[in-house]
């Protein structure tokens, strides 16, 4: 339940709903592949989850950040600096992924 003040200062009770559906492991991976395809400067025919984005894919400094950049859109958090340096494959995402949105299968 929430609350919310409407313009005569009356406060009233309300129900919020998600739209959204519980993320999954499988549907975190799913989610990652998809963005990575559509990313022009990747082969898709080389992408797995297992992909390294510098030595399997010849991704530079700059695609990674544009690469993390699309993943923050995508779900809709930041990333930091700190992190990003460490994520050099898909699976490094998803896994970076679940776990700061508690997803365990």
């Amino acid at each position: 339940m929430g609350w919310v003040e409407t313009l005569s200062n009356t406060v009233i009770q309300c129900r919020q709903y998600s739209d959204a559906h519980p993320l999954m492991l499988e549907g975190i991976k799913d989610r990652v592949l998809y963005v990575l395809k559509l990313y022009d400067k990747i082969d898709p025919e080389k992408l797995s989850v297992n992909s390294h984005f510098m030595k399997d894919l010849g991704s530079d400094s700059l695609d990674q950040v544009e690469i993390i950049m699309a993943m923050e859109d995508e779900f809709g958090f930041e990333i930091p600096d700190t992190d990003v340096e460490k994520l050099m494959c898909p699976q490094e995402i998803v896994d970076y992924i679940a776990d700061k949105k508690d997803v365990y299968e």
